[in-house]
């Protein structure tokens, strides 16, 4: 480690490191599942079990603050006024264990093995969110208490969309005020790979629905002269690509930013071996916009996925009809400076251009939008986050941008002016969202350190820096 001498706080992480892995452990046996209406009572208990341990580590004011959903469970410690104030994001509910059959240990029985700890929600994100709060701990125990004001927010529903997250936020403007957000949701490139989080992708979506007849026909009868609804809907889905992987949809691109020279400086200086991503999907070949690498495609340029497609007879054997209605689903990641809403419109007028004749076509917009976001690269807490990962592992981290969504980003960013630096520490191979999902104990272990110093770090800056 970069740091010459071990500060107080590390020798009481390893001294509680059996403790809090117990602590953990009780977390994760709470099945916080919120897509499944039957866990709303484990809910509402995970979020008790996080509020008192943001009591039993000091925090002196913590509220479980009722939402039209699932609840938030804030937290505040304020020190002094004139230091800056850190907002602490993260949630406490998980996805569906499904497919139960593929786990090799109970989902909801923590199982520690091959130096990892295995339930769902170990890594997305009870393991991330609860590592904050024992650094705060061993702050409080080795230097009295926070170097800096501190509030919490962690939300029940992150794992359908944070629905009601928005409205909150905006509700709580003063409540939540703060200089800077801390995301406990994400992860680093790799168990000896630092990185930092530049960006995050914007998410809009729609469901395209296809109407030919007024209902299915017999297909000797009528499959000669009547508009197949199935087949319209293909036609219609591969207009939306040409051969080199461009969206052809009109002014898809046209608020988009190009990547500049040190934009592929940075991601070129992320490692990546295609020949190994192919084997690791079995896969021959990737696919995607030409003249981009796949990192660049994935972090910096923006996207439309069919996510699925159907109509007419799906079931086993044949039936043959000419089915009269069929429907896709498609999903767009946005970079600065697209707007979910303005896409959806683009992707309305040109599912009209191009539909086959005789088929009549509308969009229905899919909730969880979210627009781009992205942090000024000179942001002096994620130049603290960077300094303090580099002291940690010893070596400079990646800059990276998410090819995924994290709509809370944005939301913090355009409600409260505070930008937030992802600081979190879920590996690649953590099998988040699926079977058998884990956290390494050394990101249990580096993760404490980490909040302790980065809060240390924060300490050390002037409150105004946060808002040049």
């Amino acid at each position: 480690m970069r740091m010459a001498q071990k500060p107080e706080y590390e020798a009481y992480l390893t001294d509680h490191y059996e403790q809090h892995l117990e602590e953990l452990k009780d977390f994760l046996r709470i099945p916080s599942v919120s897509s499944l209406p039957e866990h709303r009572e484990d809910i509402r208990k995970a979020a008790g079990w996080v509020a008192d341990q943001l009591r039993a580590t000091g925090v002196p004011k913590v509220e479980i603050m009722e939402t039209s959903g699932n609840p938030v469970v804030y937290g505040e410690w304020i020190v002094d006024p004139e230091k800056p104030t850190a907002l602490i994001y993260g949630h406490y509910d998980v996805q569906p264990p499904d497919p139960l059959d593929l786990w090799e240990t109970p989902p909801f029985e923590p199982d520690v093995r091959n130096e990892r700890i295995y339930a769902r929600g170990s890594s997305d994100d009870k393991g991330n969110l609860f590592m904050p709060i024992k650094a705060l701990e061993a702050l409080v125990q080795t230097q009295g208490g926070p170097p800096v004001n501190l509030k919490f927010s962690f939300e029940g529903e992150e794992e359908i969309g944070s629905p009601n997250l928005p409205e909150f936020v905006r509700a709580n403007k003063e409540l939540l005020a703060a200089d800077l957000v801390l995301c406990a949701d994400g992860g680093q490139w790799g168990p000896d790979e630092p990185s930092i989080t530049s960006s995050s992708k914007g998410l809009a979506g729609c469901q395209v629905n296809i109407r030919t007849a007024n209902s299915d026909l017999h297909s000797g009868m009528f499959g000669a002269s009547v508009p197949n609804a199935v087949q319209a809907a293909v036609q219609l889905a591969a207009t939306l690509h040409d051969k080199n992987g461009r969206v052809m949809i009109d002014g898809f691109y046209d608020r988009v930013r190009d990547l500049t020279g040190q934009d592929r400086e940075q991601f070129a200086a992320v490692p990546f071996n295609e020949e190994q991503y192919k084997s690791d999907l079995g896969l021959d070949e990737l696919w995607g916009e030409t003249g981009y690498t796949p990192l660049e495609r994935n972090g910096g340029r923006p996207t439309a996925d069919l996510n699925g497609i159907w109509g007419g007879f799906q079931g086993p054997g044949v039936k043959t009809v000419t089915p009269s209605e069929a429907h896709f689903k498609i999903t767009c990641r946005l970079v600065a400076d697209q707007d979910p809403a303005e896409i959806i419109g683009l992707i309305e007028k040109h599912v009209q251009k191009h539909r086959p004749p005789g088929a009549k076509v509308t969009v229905d917009p899919l909730p969880g939008s979210a627009k781009p976001f992205s942090i000024r690269r000179d942001h002096p807490g994620l130049l603290a986050a960077e300094q303090v990962l580099g002291d940690l592992y010893d070596r400079d981290p990646y800059v990276i941008r998410l090819g995924g969504t994290l709509p809370v980003a944005e939301t913090y960013q355009s409600e409260l002016g505070a930008d937030m630096v992802f600081y979190s520490w879920s590996m690649p191979d953590s099998h988040a969202h699926a079977p058998n999902e884990s956290f390494q104990l050394k990101s249990f272990r580096m993760a404490r350190l980490g909040y302790c110093a980065l809060l240390n770090r924060l300490a050390e800056m002037e409150k105004a820096a946060f808002k040049q």
